[in-house]
């Protein structure tokens, strides 16, 4: 088969799907499927559909395109906030879009009603993270401006943490986001559809929580994907780790130094490298490298040594390991080496 490529078990994560949505759905909290980490990937959307989430989120218009051509039937929200330019067809594509910026929100109300529909909103609070976010003591008069809007219809309030900044959710933000929520409701007598509290790094705080109060929804991509929580990346007990799997031809097999010798400067990448003197060492290379996914979230699934890689190549002391030229390698990846091969055109990506 070709190489470098990403093998995908769905049958996998149609079971991770299962699992989490019996988990969250015992405290009263539904899931958005989040699509951004897979690229779209229609196969992949099918099955969190099949298996009972109906609401599909990512911050790329061009996967939400894709998928909504590709004739799945879902609810489909974009996760970044709309830019000025992408107005338009964000009404035409997306049924909820998250946002921040009054501005916009305006700009989509003038294009809905051109088009004789509404436009679905969930406005982002800001909770401490500091990426996007309404502050909290701007909320109540920011939804009051967007309620006037007769293009919009405000169906959520939602909250982002664990992404720029690393916050944890908790009670105590979690607790702020119900209270806000609670604020909007009772002023201008709405009942939301959406709160959405955050994302899989909500995972720890739903299970030992006492009370979810108003979150009922939550945004899961890593869980499903790779069974794991994004705090820690620990495993989450019941789900599959191994969904997708990369794999990589050897294309050199050699015993080479382990110290490069000459005069040492800049890498291809402007870095500057430092080496331990290890003697002769088994070294192999790898038709994969920077330029497919990111090196540093890969775990070899045999007991060999990543030692570095350039934008092509990746070079592995394959200690006792017997690995010859022709032979494949296959490694398992975390969320951001994921995000980038899945997006890499030059790894082929086969469903199983």
């Amino acid at each position: 088969m070709i190489a470098p490529r990403i093998e995908i078990d769905l049958n996998k994560i149609g079971q991770n799907v299962n699992c989490l949505r019996k988990q969250f759905g015992s405290k009263g909290i539904e899931l958005m499927g989040v699509t951004k980490v897979i690229g779209g990937n229609v196969a992949i959307a099918r099955v969190l559909a099949k298996n009972g989430i109906n609401v599909l989120a990512d911050s790329r218009m061009r996967n939400i395109r894709k998928m909504r051509r590709a004739g799945i039937k879902s609810i489909f929200v974009l996760l970044r906030s709309p830019m000025m330019s992408q107005a338009l067809e964000v009404v035409k594509f997306v049924d909820i879009s998250h946002n921040t910026e009054y501005e916009v929100i305006k700009r989509l109300s003038e294009i809905s009603l051109k088009r004789h529909t509404k436009h679905k909103v969930i406005l982002m609070l800001e909770l401490g993270d500091l990426r996007e976010g309404i502050l909290p003591g701007d909320i109540l008069d920011f939804t009051e401006k967007v309620l006037d809007l007769k293009g919009i219809s405000l169906v959520g309030i939602g909250a982002n943490l664990a992404c720029f900044g690393g916050i944890e959710p908790d009670d105590r933000n979690m607790n702020a986001l119900s209270a806000i929520v609670s604020q909007i409701e009772k002023r201008f007598d709405l009942e939301l559809t959406y709160v959405s509290g955050g994302s899989s790094a909500n995972y720890n705080w739903s299970r030992s929580t006492k009370n979810i109060d108003k979150i009922n929804y939550l945004r899961l991509g890593e869980a499903i994907f790779l069974g794991r929580e994004p705090l820690q990346r620990l495993a989450i007990p019941g789900l599959n780790t191994d969904a997708f799997t990369l794999i990589a031809e050897v294309i050199e097999s050699k015993t080479k130094p382990s110290m490069p010798y000459g005069n040492s400067c800049q890498d291809s990448f402007g870095e500057l490298q430092h080496f331990e003197d290890e003697g002769m060492m088994k070294r192999i290379i790898l038709g994969v490298g920077r330029q497919d996914v990111r090196i540093s979230g890969l775990t070899p699934r045999r007991s060999i040594e990543i030692l570095g890689a350039s934008s092509d190549h990746l070079i592995i002391n394959k200690k006792k390991q017997k690995i010859e030229v022709g032979q494949e390698l296959s490694f398992d990846m975390n969320y951001s080496a994921l995000l980038t091969a899945m997006s890499s055109p030059y790894i082929k990506k086969v469903v199983l």
